[in-house]
């Protein structure tokens, strides 16, 4: 497996920047196909103003305010994608709302990149976007945090273990890191041997073996452990700049629960996070 296409999400937060000069190196590294997707959540106007004289003015107004972000933002990307000598950069903005929009082109992208939820950014994606998109994408999502500095990313990667379907998903779906990395640590938190075999972590190691890739395996025991600030913990002890895991959650009806760990990583990472669903 490689990345050769890339999709990164384009909107109008103070970190956008950031995220597309990251995904323009990550497509240099893997001499992959660069997409960047302009994709907003405009404000839902109630009924009674759509049916009053003042709602085509105002659609107007949003619709105008869109199209010069879109501008902008063009602009930037394409400028940021010839100054790094990317040829491979295509642009695409969309009228659909960002979750659908970033799902539905991301569903054709072998990795997706998006910056991490924080209110004080003001993008205008909505609540609950970026974990919308892990789970309804079906393909593997690079959370960038909102603060903090990646220039290179894949050095030294945590993989956080629970045998898990997600887990699996998210460790395949990182291989293309995995194999570049100069060290790869698998930490395990509490394993049941039900769940993992004799031995936890080994059949993982022993499959990543296969593909190129050497691993060293921790297992972490301890009571009432919180297992997403252990792997936060971990990938600080370990120096690591890239943590991989599975997400754990579903949705329903835009409502979106994800699972403790999950939860704690999307809100509290300090490096780039890879999530499969």
């Amino acid at each position: 497996m490689a990345y050769k296409t890339i999709l990164v999400q384009i909107d109008d937060g103070k970190r956008c920047r950031a995220r597309v000069e990251l995904a323009i190196r990550l497509a240099r590294r893997y001499d992959a196909h660069l997409i960047g997707l302009n994709a907003l959540t405009l404000t839902e106007l109630p009924g009674y103003v759509l049916a009053g004289a003042g709602g085509a003015p105002i659609i107007d107004v949003q619709k105008r305010l869109a199209d010069e972000q879109a501008a902008r933002a063009q602009a930037t990307f394409r400028e940021a994608a010839s100054a790094a000598g990317l040829a491979a950069a295509e642009w695409r903005t969309t009228e659909l709302d960002a979750v659908d929009a970033v799902a539905l082109h991301g569903r054709y992208a072998d990795l997706i990149v998006l910056g991490q939820p924080s209110a004080e950014d003001n993008s205008q994606v909505g609540s609950g976007f970026a974990e919308q998109v892990v789970l309804d994408a079906g393909r593997p999502v690079l959370m960038v945090p909102y603060a903090g500095d990646f220039a290179g990313i894949g050095k030294r990667i945590l993989i956080g273990w629970n045998a898990r379907r997600e887990a699996i998903r998210a460790v395949t779906d990182a291989i293309p890191f995995l194999r570049q990395a100069e060290g790869v640590r698998v930490i395990v938190i509490n394993p049941k041997a039900a769940e993992h075999g004799a031995m936890p972590g080994s059949d993982i190691a022993l499959y990543l073996a296969r593909h190129d890739v050497r691993v060293e395996v921790y297992v972490d025991h301890a009571a009432e452990v919180d297992v997403g600030n252990e792997i936060l913990s971990r990938a600080a002890d370990f120096g690591a700049d890239l943590i991989v895991m599975g997400a754990y959650g579903h949705s329903r009806m835009r409502e979106i629960v994800m699972g403790g760990a999950s939860r704690t990583i999307i809100d509290s990472m300090t490096v780039p996070v890879l999530l499969s669903h």
